[in-house]
């Protein structure tokens, strides 16, 4: 199974992601911002700091991310989004406000709502059992190239991703992976972010200027 990408853009999505968290102290998470290659996406969390400390971060985050390139979407309801390249799960109030959107599913109703607002790019999870959610049942390789499938624009693998089951995952419908620990705490070694081949998608995904890269 190859991945998905939009049929109608110009600019590649980025295959490798690194998810921000409370757990990581501003030095560390910096640090992985810093050794993220060119073209790489950061989606931007945080939601337990206050308002004003979490805007100051972000704004740190954004001057990073500019510096080498790389792409920043926000998530929660802030209207203060100007700036990031897009959104991770918008609001049906916010859809409209333009660039990248992004998606996260963990089962095939998530994924069939996530086709229906358009969404550029699907975070699905947990691929594998992960620290930050202990307990949670994982998909597993097979069930998630089974809900790879259902969804209409690239899918980023998430949850105890690693280089070595990224390319587990790789041929059975993963775009790219994205994750916390190991972009942080492993120092990304020999990381892989070339992305696989693709097939065309056949509907969803809204012509946001982004594509599959190919």
């Amino acid at each position: 199974m190859r991945a998905r990408q939009p049929q109608s853009a110009s600019k590649p999505l980025p295959c490798l992601w690194l998810f921000t968290d409370e757990r990581v102290s501003g030095e560390a998470l910096m640090a992985a911002i810093r050794r993220l290659p060119s073209s790489s996406g950061i989606v931007f969390r945080h939601y337990g700091l206050q308002p004003q400390e979490r805007r100051a971060l972000l704004k740190k985050v954004r001057k990073a991310a500019r510096r080498q390139r790389l792409i920043v979407l926000l998530a929660g309801e802030d209207r203060w989004a100007q700036g990031a390249s897009g959104r991770h799960n918008p609001s049906r109030r916010a859809s409209g406000t333009g660039g990248l959107r992004s998606a996260s599913a963990h089962n095939a109703r998530e994924i069939a709502a996530a086709n229906r607002q358009g969404a550029d790019i699907l975070f699905l999870s947990p691929a594998f059992p992960t620290r930050s959610h202990p307990g949670a049942p994982a998909l597993g390789p097979m069930r998630f190239a089974a809900l790879a499938r259902l969804a209409r624009c690239p899918v980023i693998a998430l949850g105890g991703m690693n280089p070595a089951r990224f390319r587990r995952l790789r041929p059975l419908g993963a775009y790219g992976w994205a994750a916390i620990d190991a972009l942080v705490q492993d120092g990304m070694a020999r990381f892989s972010s070339r992305p696989p081949p693709h097939r065309r998608q056949t509907g969803g995904g809204r012509r946001s200027g982004w594509r599959g890269i190919g």
